[in-house]
């Protein structure tokens, strides 16, 4: 139909709506990241660390540069803090002697 007056070139898509709007956008994926974090702490510190990472990450953009929110900020930062805690206490349950009296 393009070649009987009905022209793609004249209105081609906004800017604004070139992606797909079925998935999370990138403040509900900020949040995502920051509540995983924070239960990370608490527990399941080694799975839920790198989702917090991912979720900040990708809420960023995957860039550092550009404006943040600061929930993708934060989901980032606690994300690597629990996921290296998580580390040091499993390579601490791992050693030789741990765990006896």
């Amino acid at each position: 139909m393009a070649g009987f007056g009905h022209s793609t070139r004249r209105h081609p898509r906004s800017r604004g709506r070139t992606w797909s709007r079925t998935g999370p956008d990138r403040a509900t994926l900020g949040i995502i990241g920051a509540i995983c974090a924070i239960a990370g702490f608490f527990v399941l510190g080694i799975v839920l660390g790198p989702v917090a990472i991912a979720c900040g990450w990708l809420s960023m953009g995957r860039t550092w540069s550009g404006s943040r929110h600061v929930s993708a900020l934060v989901a980032v930062v606690l994300g690597a803090i629990d996921t290296l805690l998580a580390i040091i206490w499993l390579a601490g349950a791992a050693s030789p002697g741990g765990g006896l009296f």
